[in-house]
């Protein structure tokens, strides 16, 4: 089988393909045949020594896939071969089968592609923990996304107005705010252009945004934190832009609460609470009350260039690697 190989830290000519033997499932083992591997910018994170969670080099990148089971090992009473799945898994995903364990796997109904199966683990994962564990959503409310034409961003324009919310998004480019549009946001903000905090005041009536959702870090992170009402809430999400440096007056003179959502991290202490949530996401998703978009799809081989491309921040909505 193939398998695209970090053989140090980088992006470019680190990314290999190499051939090895296709694994046999050992005792409560199942192997999935890999339909599509989702493209995060974690993996290029990872790829580039940058992650505050290191892969040691050599390892194959990949933390979400969706194919089939083509092999289970002995002790696996509740899968078979030929159920459609989910598998999140951390790092291998990159390759034509991969090797699980059945709490690793979501059952993918027919009604989702496998493209959309790879692609919406890790955003809407880290959406659905944010909104309904991490803090509450409620009706009515307005949230402010950073970085909403990327993949994060978009999952969480949609979670966000599938609970009622109202959403103002935050992207660098046309494209990027048109998609957040067609998500749903009824409102963009060019942060290269426009004050976040003064457009987001004027868009609600002065008021001021109840939740932002900060992707981005960087420069975004303290107009979007002034963009806040008093008693709003801040949620850490990434930092593509860097790690931003917040007068923590404005917390405290604003009643505000800043509030870290690492999904990944939080995933280990709860593994069945966890495969609860993504089995509603996918429940959600195949009844129509989430639409990811559809990921742009691209050969397992070009995995070196889609990552670079994440990294640059040059990608507009989610990348799916097709082996």
């Amino acid at each position: 089988m193939r398998t695209i190989v970090c053989t140090e830290y980088g992006i470019g000519d680190n990314l290999v393909v190499e051939e090895s033997p296709t694994p046999q499932p050992g005792r409560d083992q199942v192997r999935v045949a890999v339909k599509a591997a989702g493209a995060s910018f974690v993996d290029g994170l990872q790829a580039a020594g940058k992650y505050q969670f290191a892969a040691q080099p050599p390892y194959v990148p990949g933390g979400e896939a969706a194919g089939i089971v083509d092999a289970v090992g002995d002790g696996v009473t509740e899968w078979n071969v030929g159920d459609r799945v989910v598998a999140s898994v951390g790092k291998g995903a990159f390759a034509d089968f991969i090797m699980t364990t059945p709490q690793q796997l979501v059952r993918l109904p027919d009604t989702i592609g496998f493209a959309v199966g790879a692609s919406f683990m890790q955003v809407y994962g880290t959406a659905w923990f944010a909104f309904k564990k991490r803090t509450i959503v409620r009706p009515g409310e307005v949230v402010l996304v950073t970085g909403a034409g990327g993949g994060v961003g978009l999952a969480a324009i949609d979670v966000a107005r599938s609970m009622g919310a109202r959403v103002i998004a935050v992207a660098s480019s046309p494209e990027k705010r048109n998609l957040a549009m067609s998500m749903g946001a009824e409102s963009a903000i060019d942060p290269l252009t426009e004050d976040v905090k003064t457009r987001a005041r004027e868009l609600t009536d002065g008021a001021g945004v109840d939740v932002v959702y900060d992707v981005v870090g960087g420069d975004v992170s303290e107009p979007a934190m002034r963009s806040l009402k008093f008693d709003g809430r801040f949620l850490v999400i990434g930092f593509p832009g860097g790690i931003a440096r917040l007068p923590l007056n404005l917390v405290l003179l604003n009643n505000r609460t800043v509030v870290g959502v690492e999904w990944g991290g939080w995933v280990p202490r709860h593994l069945e609470e966890n495969r609860t949530m993504i089995a509603d996401i996918v429940s959600e998703i195949a009844e129509g009350g989430l639409h990811p978009v559809a990921p742009a799809e691209r050969p397992l081989t070009d995995a070196g260039a889609v990552l670079a491309d994440l990294l640059g921040r040059r990608a507009v909505g989610k990348i799916v690697l097709i082996p």
